[in-house]
C-alpha cells in the first residue's frame, strides 16, 4: 500500500506526458484502489506479468486509459473479451462511465477478482464467467487486448458486435494484418492509432458495414 495520492499523482504525471487527458480527482482514486487490489492479487493468481506499480501505471493503465479515450461517441454497451487483469475493460468503465460494461473471463479465479474490483470501485460493470461464446448479447463496442489465439479470438468479437458496431482491438502493427483477415470483409478499418509509450502497439477501430449485417 502506497502513502496516499502517490499513485494518483504518478498516473497524473504519466497521463500530461502522454498527451492524454486529466482524471478527475475521483478516477485517479479509483485507479489507486484497482491498482493496489492488482498488486495484492497478484501475488498469488499472477495477474500480470508486469508485477511493480510503476510498470502496471506506465504500461498497463496508460495505453488503456488511452483507449477509452479513443473509442467513438455513442457507444453505451461494451464487451471486454478475455478480461484477465481487466484491461482495457475497468480502465474504460472508470474513464467512459456511460459505457456498461461486461469483462468476459472464463478462469474462475480471474473472474473472482473482477468480481471484487466491480465491488470496490462500484463501476458500471458486469462479470461474465464463461467463454464470450456462450453470450448470447451483443454489443455496440467489443474489446480485445493480450487474448490468446488473438485472430480466432476477434472472429468471436466480430459476432458478439451489433450491426454498425465496433471491433476495438489492441494490438501492434505487425499482427494488424492478420487481425484484419480474420475479421473478413464485413468491417471497414480506421488508421490505427498509436498507443503512448510504444512504437510498435496500436489501437485499431473497425465498424460493422451494412453488408455484414
Amino acid at each position: 500500500m502506497s502513502e496516499p495520492g502517490v499513485y494518483e499523482a504518478r498516473l497524473s504525471t504519466l497521463l500530461a506526458s502522454a498527451g492524454l487527458k486529466p482524471l478527475s480527482e475521483a478516477q485517479l482514486s479509483q485507479f489507486a484502489v484497482y491498482l493496489n487490489l492488482l498488486l495484492k492479487w497478484n501475488a498469488r493468481l499472477n495477474l500480470t506479468a508486469i508485477r511493480d506499480s510503476d510498470g502496471i501505471l506506465s504500461r498497463h493503465f496508460v495505453e488503456c486509459i488511452a483507449c477509452a479515450q479513443s473509442l467513438p461517441l455513442g457507444i453505451t454497451s461494451l464487451l471486454d473479451l478475455g478480461s484477465g487483469a481487466g484491461f482495457p475493460g475497468v480502465p474504460i468503465a472508470i474513464c467512459r462511465p456511460d459505457i456498461a460494461i461486461t469483462l468476459a473471463e472464463s478462469q474462475n479465479k480471474k473472474s473472482a477478482f473482477l468480481q471484487e474490483v466491480v465491488r470496490s470501485l462500484a463501476i458500471s460493470a458486469c462479470v461474465w464467467c464463461g467463454r464470450a461464446e456462450s453470450l448470447q448479447a451483443q454489443y455496440d463496442c467489443v474489446t480485445l487486448r493480450a487474448v490468446d489465439r488473438m485472430a480466432l479470438a476477434i472472429q468471436v468479437a466480430a459476432e458478439r458486435a451489433k450491426p454498425g458496431g465496433w471491433l476495438a482491438p489492441m494490438s501492434t502493427h505487425a499482427d494488424l494484418p492478420s487481425l484484419q483477415v480474420a475479421v473478413g470483409p464485413g468491417f471497414q478499418w480506421q488508421d490505427p492509432i498509436p498507443l503512448p509509450a510504444s512504437e510498435d502497439r496500436v489501437l485499431a477501430l473497425a465498424r460493422m458495414t451494412s453488408s455484414a449485417t
